[in-house]
């Protein structure tokens, strides 16, 4: 075994029936449901031009500046797969730009994110190919390793194992752990309901508010 540099196989991933199912559930909502305790950083935003990512996790551990292993993870992705790469949040060098989203989209990849940063810009703005990254750089990567792929990652503390569910929209990006996608998704569909009723409750006048002052006064706030 070399650790460092190593592509290893992948033992499990969420399949399709979760991926469908957490697309339709706003990622603050699973944050929530997550004691808002995980998250991908707030550097990480979305680059492209609008739509959501959902899939399961092909992890990338790259030198900073490296995309050798990141071109390898594209060539064994499979279709759905989102690529997550932890290039230690680096924006010296890119690691992606137009031809290699342009090679993820024909390969059926469902997105890709960038711990570090990305180029060409403008053009991957203007598509719906979801691309999440930290940064811009214009100066190119180097294509020499080391790096590994399929191995445990962390991205601002938030640690991703391969096949974990990946979900991401504009709020930002996150990680579900493969073994509590279903406990995690019952909790942020009901969120999600709870939420349309109030919002219906809010455009009616019938929102109760009573909580507020209530926890005011639980808390000792000196009130008129």
């Amino acid at each position: 075994m070399s650790i460092g540099f190593r592509v290893l196989e992948r033992a499990r991933k969420v399949d399709a029936d979760w991926v469908s199912r957490y697309r339709e559930v706003p990622v603050a909502n699973v944050s929530d449901s997550m004691h808002r305790m995980t998250a991908g950083g707030a550097t990480l935003r979305p680059m492209h031009r609008k739509g959501v990512l959902v899939g399961p996790a092909l992890t990338v551990k790259a030198r900073p500046g490296d995309n050798l292993m990141l071109h390898h993870a594209l060539d064994i992705a499979q279709p759905g797969d989102v690529v997550v790469v932890d290039a230690g949040g680096d924006l010296s060098n890119a690691l992606i730009g137009e031809m290699m989203v342009a090679y993820a989209i024909k390969r059926g990849v469902a997105g890709i994110v960038i711990n570090g940063a990305i180029r060409d810009a403008a053009a991957i703005g203007a598509g719906d190919f979801p691309l999440f990254a930290a940064g811009i750089s214009h100066r190119g990567p180097y294509k020499d390793g080391p790096g590994e792929v399929n191995v445990a990652i962390a991205i601002d503390g938030m640690v991703i194992e391969p096949g974990d569910l990946i979900i991401g929209d504009d709020d930002g990006l996150l990680c579900v752990p493969f073994d509590q996608v279903g406990e995690v998704y019952d909790r942020a569909a009901a969120k999600h309901a709870a939420e349309h009723k109030q919002l219906d409750q809010i455009a009616q006048g019938t929102n109760d508010r009573s909580w507020v002052l209530a926890s005011l006064k639980d808390k000792g706030c000196l009130l008129p």
